[in-house]
C-alpha cells in the first residue's frame, strides 16, 4: 500500500521549502525568461533550480538567504545553459566561423553537483571572473559579456551599438586575452 501524501504529514521543513518555492515562483521564473529565449529551456531551468534547491535544504547547513541562494543558482545554471548551447554550435558550424575563432574564454567551470569541493572552486572561479571582468575597460566588458554571456552574435551587436563587427572582434579579443591571464593563476590552484 502507496503512502498518501497529506499536508498534516508535512514537516516544518517542508512547509517552509513549499512556501519559499511559491513565493519565488513568480519573479525567479521571470528573470529566466528575460535571459533565456527558449521557453522550454527556461522551464527547465526553472524546474532544475527548485531541484536543486529542494536538495538542498535538505543538507543540515541551512540556506541563509533562499531568495539570493535562487538567483544565484538560476544565473549560473543560465550560463551553463549558454555555454552548452555555445559549445554545442561551434562544433556544429566548425572552425570556419571567423567570429569566434580564437576568443573563446574556454573558461569550464565545475559541475554543480560535484560535491564540496566543486561548489567551492566555482565560487572561487567565479567570483575571479567578476573582478576580471570589472577590471576591463567598459566596451571591452559589455563586448564580451554581450556575445560570451548573452549569446548576442557580433552582427547583432554591431547593428545595436552602431560599432563595426571588426572593432568588436578587436575588444573581445583584448577582454579574452586579460581574462585567460587573470584566471589562470585560480585555474592552476585547482589542477582542472
Amino acid at each position: 500500500m502507496e503512502a498518501q501524501w497529506t499536508p498534516h504529514l508535512m514537516t516544518e521543513k517542508d512547509r517552509e521549502i513549499t512556501a519559499t518555492i511559491l513565493r519565488e515562483r513568480s519573479r525567479l521564473g521571470g528573470f529566466i525568461r528575460r535571459r533565456v529565449r527558449d521557453q522550454t529551456d527556461a522551464e527547465d531551468i526553472l524546474q532544475d533550480v527548485f531541484h536543486e534547491f529542494v536538495e538542498a535544504c535538505r543538507l543540515p547547513a541551512p540556506i541563509e538567504h533562499a531568495s539570493a541562494w535562487l538567483f544565484q543558482v538560476a544565473r549560473n545554471r543560465i550560463v551553463d545553459r549558454f555555454r552548452k548551447k555555445k559549445e554545442e554550435s561551434l562544433e556544429t558550424r566548425g572552425a570556419s566561423d571567423e567570429d569566434d575563432e580564437g576568443l573563446r574564454l574556454d573558461l569550464a567551470l565545475p559541475a554543480d553537483d560535484g560535491g564540496p569541493e566543486a561548489a567551492y572552486a566555482r565560487s572561487v572561479l567565479i567570483e575571479a571572473l567578476e573582478e576580471a571582468l570589472a577590471e576591463l575597460p567598459k566596451n571591452q566588458r559589455e563586448v564580451f559579456i554581450a556575445h560570451e554571456i548573452e549569446g548576442i552574435s557580433f552582427k547583432a551587436l554591431s547593428a545595436q551599438t552602431g560599432v563595426g563587427v571588426n572593432t568588436l572582434l578587436a575588444r573581445k579579443r583584448y577582454a579574452v586575452l586579460h581574462l585567460r591571464e587573470r584566471l589562470q593563476t585560480v585555474y592552476d590552484e585547482f589542477e582542472f
